[in-house]
């Protein structure tokens, strides 16, 4: 399978199973379009008509770039076989019942009011409540138990709010610290955080404990105020963004991200970006809401449209600004074209509900931090490790060729069948469809692609 497309001036064509990228001239793009379904006579003839005022497409060229094209599909870079779907779900068997992440919830409760949240305001659906120090030292405890072999693990701290139980935050981590070189294990953390509580504590050591620190900030004043409000309904922007900004500072400009969300209210996110670039932010994400289909906030097809051509525009800002010297990172734009992901993690997916789960405050076990509170998805709890296998199965069983829909779509080795979570709050089951995110996630890849293709150009390598 291969996929055609141009942009920013590039003709770019993508051979799905092997991950080749060609960059090729308008020639080159007409031939591959007609390769498989024509002669190559068929193809000679049909070029020559396109191009009759153009002296420089002959005969000979048409058939020596039939010949290029011909022996990039014999080197396997160009409409290279499907073999993938035997082996789709064996992947995740080999690894058996290993556990390598968790998303600790040490906060059901938040100190802001969005109206957005697909966490209720940090309730997930139920009560308020902090995690207890003894409930978080067992879900550590349960990862290095059930982790094997594997030495390094991940915990990122989540909420609601973290930092509303941050003494317990700490405390975790210390604990980790102390035992983990006896178990063999190296522990990452990450932390999430609206920014209400971050002081010179938190900063000291988030800076020193923390390899990432996520931080929710949508953009443009008026943008975020509009839904990241505190209880008495007062914008929060003013008050979290020196903070942001001091924190960054500290952290040298590295290991963070900014973490923002686009909405019906705000889908020329580009202004956001640039927004957030004003400030001194270079490391960033937008993320399109999840939310009901009939939610205020939710993205109409007229909005997708407008998001689609931000991500174009927001791509030719990337290169304008790294021609300059003043480059930024953005999340859904990391792309290795050339070392990895590996086909293990393009075939399986993210590893919710395998080797990946959250953990509510009374230590509980999810999927991920998304099915928190959907009962029926609960997995078992950290004392007792799974008791639902069935349901650990169904997700182990969940990967890029699970979905019907995802058979003939050249983006599935990049998404690996997309986000489980929102497949069934879509589609009510973890084996549909999203189809706007589906939608936007191509043209990120698109977008991606490109800006990895330029950036190729402009080094001489290709």
């Amino acid at each position: 399978m291969i996929h055609q497309y141009k942009l920013n001036g590039c003709n770019i064509v993508l051979d799905t199973c092997s991950g080749a990228v060609h960059a090729v001239d308008e020639v080159a793009y007409d031939v591959i379009a007609l390769f498989e379904d024509h002669s190559e006579d068929q193809i000679v003839s049909a070029l020559l008509e396109k191009y009759a005022g153009r002296p420089d497409v002959t005969e000979a060229e048409l058939r020596e770039c039939i010949d290029d094209v011909r022996a990039l599909r014999d080197a396997g870079q160009l409409f290279t076989p499907d073999t993938y779907a035997d082996m789709a779900g064996t992947f995740k068997e080999r690894s058996g019942d290993v556990v390598k992440a968790l998303c600790l919830h040490v906060a059901h409760t938040c100190n802001l009011n969005c109206s957005y949240c697909f966490a209720s305001q940090g309730k997930y659906h139920g009560e308020r409540a902090v995690m207890p120090f003894e409930v978080g030292k067992q879900a550590l405890d349960f990862l290095m138990d059930h982790s094997g072999s594997r030495r390094n693990l991940e915990v990122d701290f989540f909420g609601g709010e973290p930092l509303m139980n941050w003494d317990v935050v700490k405390q975790l981590v210390r604990y980790a610290r102390s035992v983990e070189k006896a178990r063999g294990k190296n522990f990452r953390f990450t932390l999430t955080t609206n920014g209400m509580l971050i002081d010179d504590d938190v900063i000291d050591f988030a800076n020193r404990e923390m390899s990432n620190v996520v931080l929710s900030l949508d953009g443009r004043k008026e943008v975020h105020d509009r839904l990241r409000v505190d209880y008495a309904g007062n914008g929060s922007w003013e008050r979290i963004v020196p903070k942001f900004q001091k924190l960054v500072k500290a952290r040298g400009g590295k290991n963070y991200y900014m973490r923002g969300t686009f909405t019906h209210a705000n889908p020329d996110f580009l202004e956001d970006i640039k927004c957030m670039l004003d400030l001194g932010f270079t490391e960033l994400s937008m993320e399109p809401v999840v939310c009901a289909p009939g939610d205020p906030a939710a993205l109409t097809a007229e909005d997708l449209e407008v998001v689609k051509d931000q991500y174009e525009k927001l791509s030719a800002l990337m290169l304008e600004r790294e021609e300059e010297g003043r480059p930024f990172t953005f999340y859904h734009y990391m792309l290795d074209l050339t070392g990895g992901p590996c086909i293990y993690k393009r075939i399986s997916g993210c590893g919710s509900g395998t080797e990946y789960m959250a953990v509510t405050p009374w230590g509980d076990l999810y999927p991920c931090h998304q099915f928190v509170g959907e009962e029926s998805f609960k997995l078992g709890d950290i004392w007792h490790g799974v008791d639902n296998p069935a349901l650990r199965e169904e997700f182990r069983s969940c990967n890029a060729y699970a979905r019907p829909e995802c058979a003939d779509c050249w983006a599935k080795l990049y998404c690996s069948g997309g986000c489980a979570a929102n497949a069934y709050h879509a589609a009510g089951t973890i084996r549909g469809v999203y189809e706007p995110g589906c939608q936007l996630f191509r043209k990120r890849i698109e977008c991606a692609i490109m800006v990895k293709v330029v950036e190729a150009q402009r080094r001489g390598e290709i």
